[in-house]
């Protein structure tokens, strides 16, 4: 019977024949496995800790070489290939629950990962290494279309872009009235993920109330963040350049005070996780059902508030001529304090999100959202939430839908490949104004 198989390739079924079955070697002694290990090839870019999983793949006694290893859990990914005699090794943050998957599509032609060991969860014993069992067996190997497979990482994409949208217009709405690249905009993501962990893992508290805390923690964060600071060094008059330092240096600030707060490891949120449901090719979890519901509610209430509510116009015209919006009679100050809140909302809902997407909060999660979230703004139109969520969507899509070519380690570069392309031809960006230079 066909069994879906975790480990292979999105998409791909496999046909395990129960006659020939071999041992991947592990170590029969603890000096063997200590040779073993210590030749392994590892991942280069991995740092090197005092934790890992070895072990060596051999199918009828035969070495494979360049058979793909990975793992991954607890907010960290890792992969690496089998030398010469058919040994790996892969270093891990943390004792703690892995996922170490086979990728079977580096396979020779007619071996399969036999039974559900493809991809199976790992972890640790008394010591700080593990050698891992896994089988090999004949098969077959059937691949769905490379339309199903498109499908599937598009909507991923779609569920990534939402998220991403969410953040990304709270920093296009604060670049649009004040001119501030706001580095430190990572950190109110990371806070809406600390906050709701904080809430329901350290204080017990149901996890609707954590994450209504957590949104409201985003907005009060918006609103110290404004009064305490950036509203006395606007009056001051302060440059562009001089106040994006000052955010670069916030955004160190706090990023480091998170990790006293919290630690240095990866946390879950309660639910993280679950098991997917399927719908044809494609393959999405309630939370990620949820997920994309709640980023949608948010973006029709933003567009709303944008162009249906007079604070929503007033930003808009702020945005565009502050200096004639305040001669006109807006308060500017007032309606800026507001969009500090708006984005702080917006930043926190994109945190909690994203610590069920990638799964885990980190101290530092937020940073690898920042330049995926100023090429959304900039791809869409610098200063215009509706072109940020635009840039988003597009973005999001283009580093799911990329891993069909390119390694998985390398689809962030391709959003970046779809901005040049895109300002290349329009320069202002997709919904961006032209503006005369000099």
């Amino acid at each position: 019977m066909a069994q879906q198989t975790p480990g292979a390739t999105a998409g791909t079924a496999v046909h395990a024949a129960p006659a020939v079955v071999t041992q991947v070697a592990a170590a029969t002694d603890a000096s063997r496995a200590a040779t073993i290990t210590h030749r392994a090839p590892t991942d280069e870019n991995a740092p090197k800790t005092d934790f890992y999983f070895a072990g060596s793949i051999k199918f009828d006694d035969k070495p494979l070489e360049g058979v793909v290893v990975k793992i991954s859990g607890n907010g960290f990914e890792s992969e690496t290939k089998t030398d010469a005699n058919g040994r790996w090794k892969l270093y891990v943050p943390e004792k703690a629950k892995y996922t170490l998957t086979v990728d079977e599509s580096t396979l020779p032609k007619g071996v399969i990962v036999a039974g559900e060991s493809a991809s199976q969860e790992v972890e640790f014993g008394l010591t700080s290494t593990k050698i891992v069992n896994l089988f090999l067996g004949k098969g077959e190997r059937v691949t769905e279309s490379i339309w199903a497979q498109l499908l599937s990482r598009g909507v991923q994409g779609l569920n990534f872009g939402l998220l991403l949208g969410l953040a990304s217009m709270g920093a296009a709405l604060i670049y649009g009235t004040t001119k501030l690249a706001n580095f430190a905009h990572a950190e109110m993501v990371t806070w809406g993920g600390l906050v709701a962990f904080m809430a329901t893992g350290m204080w017990g508290l149901p996890l609707w109330l954590g994450l209504v805390l957590a949104v409201g923690g985003g907005g009060l964060l918006g609103l110290g963040m404004d009064a305490g600071l950036w509203r006395p060094l606007r009056h001051k008059g302060l440059g562009t350049v001089q106040v994006m330092i000052v955010s670069i240096g916030l955004s160190l600030a706090l990023r480091y005070f998170f990790q006293f707060l919290v630690g240095g490891g990866t946390m879950q949120l309660p639910g993280a996780s679950p098991e997917p449901l399927h719908f044809g090719p494609i393959s999405l979890s309630y939370i990620d059902l949820i997920s994309m519901g709640v980023s949608l509610v948010a973006i029709l209430a933003v567009a709303y508030f944008l162009t249906r509510t007079r604070i929503g116009k007033a930003t808009r015209a702020i945005s565009d001529n502050p200096q004639l919006a305040a001669a006109s009679g807006i308060d500017v100050d007032g309606v800026i304090r507001i969009v500090w809140v708006l984005a702080g909302v917006l930043a926190a809902t994109s945190g909690i999100l994203w610590a069920y997407y990638r799964p885990g909060v980190k101290w530092d999660m937020g940073v690898q959202m920042l330049l995926l979230i100023f090429s959304a703004m900039t791809l869409g139109g610098l200063g215009t939430a509706f072109g940020a969520l635009v840039g988003s969507i597009i973005v999001g899509v283009a580093i799911e839908v990329s891993t069909l070519w390119i390694p998985s380690d390398l689809k962030y570069a391709s959003a970046l490949i779809v901005l040049i392309i895109i300002l290349l031809v329009r320069p202002q960006g997709l919904l961006g104004r032209r503006e005369r230079l000099g």
